[in-house]
């Protein structure tokens, strides 16, 4: 059962997906999709949330007696002010999203310029490289693909009733956690170092790629994915914004990549840089 208050907040958000879907401005906001309670992913919001002695109380629905607060770790350390809090289950965990409203610190002034090159697998910039695909990842990548190979052997073999059996929904659960395993690593990779680039660095230059093009085409397609070049834009283009440091779009035509920055020399033929660095 939910409060009031959390099922005003899910009809507030069903209008402005409309809104975004009619709004012809929006030309990439997609038309709102039925949440089916079958969902691997299921939640809800509130804003009546509070934190009150190291613990997180939710807005109790009506008529509910017994009504308990969470208990959680960081409690002390969490300044700020406590937004929309999201409940949501995933893999048959719980998991409880605080935005909290803070005043951002400004960073010092460096004078240093860094140019940043995505590849797969690892991220060149002036200080050396970084690796976005350790071996734990590359662990998780195999399994999951042993994953999907078994849950599609399952449906060629019993077709639509594959999908109700125990063993089924038991792989299905193995590969969402596999899933959810790559999103933290990989996560936690780009958080770290997007906040290193912002603290050491004034000026930073990627290349301005247009991802939805590159994606279309199939081999390109999991090595981008897996270079995580969209994700790690985003972070840095906010974290620019927070901390008055400037993000340089390089032209995705010029040959940045191939060209040596000292002497101009391009490399052509065998010598050419690709995806892989």
């Amino acid at each position: 059962r939910l409060s009031a208050r959390c099922l005003q907040l899910a009809i507030e958000d069903l209008s402005k997906a409309w809104k975004n879907f009619f709004n012809k401005a929006q030309v990439d906001w997609g038309r709102p999709k039925f949440k089916s309670k079958k969902a691997p992913r299921q939640g809800f919001k509130t804003d009546r949330a509070k934190i009150i002695d190291g613990k997180l109380r939710l807005d109790k629905p009506r008529g509910i007696k017994k009504w308990h607060d969470i208990r959680f770790k960081g409690a002390k350390s969490l300044d700020g002010e406590l937004k929309v809090v999201s409940i949501y289950r995933e893999n048959g965990k719980y998991w409880a999203s605080l935005p909290f409203e803070v005043n951002v610190e400004t960073k010092h002034k460096t004078n240093h310029v860094t140019a940043v090159d995505v590849n797969v697998g690892h991220i060149n910039y002036t200080e050396g490289k970084v690796n976005t695909l350790p071996d734990n990842l590359k662990r998780l990548y195999k399994r999951i693909k042993h994953y999907q190979r078994m849950l599609a052997r399952k449906r060629v073999v019993n077709g639509k009733r594959a999908t109700k059996s125990n063993n089924y929904v038991k792989t299905r659960a193995k590969l969402q956690r596999d899933y959810r395993k790559v999103a933290n690593i990989q996560h936690d990779i780009m958080q770290k170092f997007t906040t290193k680039l912002v603290i050491q660095y004034d000026k930073i230059v990627i290349e301005d790629l247009v991802i939805k093009e590159m994606q279309m085409t199939h081999v390109a397609s999991k090595g981008l994915q897996r270079s995580m070049f969209g994700y790690f834009r985003q972070i840095l283009s906010y974290k620019c914004d927070w901390y008055d440091k400037k993000l340089i779009l390089a032209d995705k035509c010029y040959p940045s990549t191939q060209r040596c920055s000292k002497c101009g020399h391009v490399k052509t033929g065998e010598e050419k840089v690709g995806l892989n660095g």
